[in-house]
């Protein structure tokens, strides 16, 4: 459903959250290696999530990414997904046909629009303060 960097952003995400909740900073390459990405990729994606605001970048010594907990309240996967890839996930055709509409429709439309709306209530409803708490609570993880 989602794109290589959208999964790969929000795996990041979740695991800076996790480690900020314990007062810890990472640096990139411990965070390209907790979700399975290659390094390079994951900088542009931290490079888009620190634009957006979603994680804050601190140089020097000591530095790394972090989320504040007051932020990990208040950002969504929602805003997350917008920041990576645009609102095609909520408002793109499931057979990805540029002119799928109401008046012109495709064959899933229907039937995708139901899905899209529950997917976007849900990532709207999904803070990472949440996901952060459920790692740091043993109740899920990241890594297989």
């Amino acid at each position: 459903m989602f794109s290589k960097t959208c999964e790969y952003g929000i795996r990041a995400a979740i695991f800076i959250a996790s480690q900020s909740y314990l007062n810890t900073r990472v640096g990139l390459k411990e965070i390209a290696k907790k979700i399975d990405s290659p390094e390079a990729f994951t900088a542009k994606i931290l490079q888009i999530l620190s634009k957006n605001a979603i994680v804050q970048s601190v140089k020097g010594v000591g530095g790394g990414f972090e989320i504040s907990k007051e932020l990990m309240r208040q950002i969504t996967l929602a805003q997350i997904v917008t920041a990576l890839e645009g609102d095609r996930v909520f408002t793109g055709c499931g057979l990805g046909l540029q002119s799928c509409n109401e008046e012109h429709p495709c064959p899933l439309h229907e039937k995708f629009v139901q899905i899209r709306t529950e997917l976007a209530l849900m990532l709207e409803n999904t803070n990472l303060e949440e996901l952060a708490l459920g790692i740091k609570s043993g109740d899920t993880f990241l890594r297989y």
